[in-house]
Formats: C-alpha cells, structure tokens, sequence
C-alpha cells in the first residue's frame, strides 16, 4: 500500500514538500501511520515535476531502493523547483518485481497518475479483461507488470475522452468497478496535467485507505496539497470522504463531489 503526495501552488523546492515535513514521504516509508496492508513502503519511490515553460510533460525520477537509501536524492530535491508535483513511495504487491517500469508515477503525454491500492487476485479478476477491453494507444502505455499500471491505462482510455480530468476519472473508475462487481480493490487515485489534479478516495468490496488535502496552509500558502498521510500534524488536513473524487483547477479553486457510478 504506497504513500502519495501531490501538490500545486506556486513553485517550491522538492524537499520542502518531500524530505523536510515532519512526517515526510521519506519518515511514512518506514514509519507510515495509516496503512491498510503492509509494513512499510520500501520497494522504491518516484516523483515527477512539470516545468510547462519548457515543455508540457512531466519530468520523472524513479529509483528501485528504498528513499531513505537513494545518495542522489538530498540533491535532486534541493535543486528542483516546481508548481505542481507529483511523488510516491511505493509498496508492491506481493509477486511483483522491482523494476523502474513498475514504480510511479506512470505518464502519458501531460498526464501523470499515481495510485495507492491494490486488486485482490489481478491476474484471475481484470487482468484479461482490461487487456481486452483497452484500444491500442492504451494498451501500449503498459511497460510493466503491476496491476496499477492497468489500472493506469484503463483510466488513460477514458481521460483522453473526457471534457476534464474529473469527469474522466469519474467514468473510467465507474466503468472499472462495473467490469469486475465482485472484486476487490481500493482505487486512490491522483491525476494531473500540470496545471489541475484531480484526485479519488475510493474502495470496492474492502476496506478505503485514507486520503488528505490541505489548502491555503501558512506553510504552503496558495497552494493545494493531497497526501495519503498528513506530512505534519495540524487539524487543517482534512479527510477527503470516501467515494470522493476532489478536484483542484487552475486557480487552485477546489471542489469535492460524490463519485458518479
């Protein structure tokens, strides 16, 4: 069960939102305090950044060790500056390899996607039909094994379709939980093109992780930030309901709506 973290405000450096937090990314992969299942998140990290003056798409670094492991990373995070950021430390399903591939975020074009969650018997419950179900632009997104990065594809076939990011997230989870009724699966999900995130608390026949956001902070003033975990203590996170989808535009105006089955 992966710990996220998304951000979108004025331009911060990476370490303020990722190392320095009390309860960083870096302290919730080996003491996190609002896990489902597992121990600690230990089985690599990812984050990715958007400079949309140079180009539309994310910039990502990935690493397979665990964050409090990686030499490159005091650096990289004291020097990277971003408006909207998007990081992960992840927990990988029991059988699933250790791979770059297999770590997020995962991107296509503008779009970066992080999800905390699983699928209780992928292989037997969805993994054929979402391979079946996906057109090729899709299915070609896939370049690792894990049960998010379908996910991933099948939410990328109804975004791309989509008037915005939350009605597009909004069907393509819909759809998802029509596919496979008896499944069980928790569905955090958050998705940004850089400029908006849009973001779901949502679980299917089990257990919801928890899910964060915080606005207008003193520490983060102007900005939004969503967090699977609070990264420090302070009663203005609030938790996201369950069966939510929460959506932040361009003016970091923020919205939060009942999942549209």
């Amino acid at each position: 069960m992966c710990r996220l973290l998304a951000y979108l405000g004025p331009p911060v450096r990476l370490d303020r939102l990722i190392t320095e937090p009390a309860h960083s990314l870096v302290e919730q992969a080996y003491k996190p305090r609002e896990m489902t299942s597992g121990v600690v998140n230990a089985d690599g990290f990812g984050f990715g950044w958007y400079d949309r003056a140079e180009r539309p798409e994310p910039y990502v670094y990935r690493s397979v060790l665990p964050i409090w492991n990686d030499d490159n990373l005091a650096d990289l995070c004291a020097f990277v500056k971003a408006d909207c950021v998007m990081a992960n430390v992840r927990s990988a399903t029991p059988g699933q390899l250790l791979a770059a591939a297999n770590t997020q975020p995962f991107v296509s074009g503008a779009l970066s996607v992080l999800h905390n969650g699983f699928v209780t018997d992928f292989k037997a419950s969805l993994l054929r039909p979402i391979r079946k179900s996906l057109d090729d632009e899709s299915y070609a997104a896939i370049k690792g094994t894990t049960d998010s990065e379908h996910l991933f594809a099948w939410l990328l076939q109804h975004l791309r379709g989509a008037a915005d990011l939350r009605a597009g997230l909004n069907a393509g989870l819909a759809s998802l939980m029509a596919l496979a009724p008896r499944a069980e699966m928790t569905l955090n999900f958050i998705v940004s093109d850089g400029e908006q995130v849009v973001a779901s608390r949502l679980a299917h026949n089990v257990a919801t992780p928890s899910l964060y956001s915080l606005a207008g902070h003193d520490e983060f003033p102007d900005a939004v930030l969503i967090a699977s975990e609070p990264l420090f203590d302070d009663p203005a996170w609030t938790l996201i309901p369950e069966g939510s989808l929460i959506s932040i535009d361009r003016k970091r105006t923020i919205s939060v709506d009942a999942l549209a089955a």
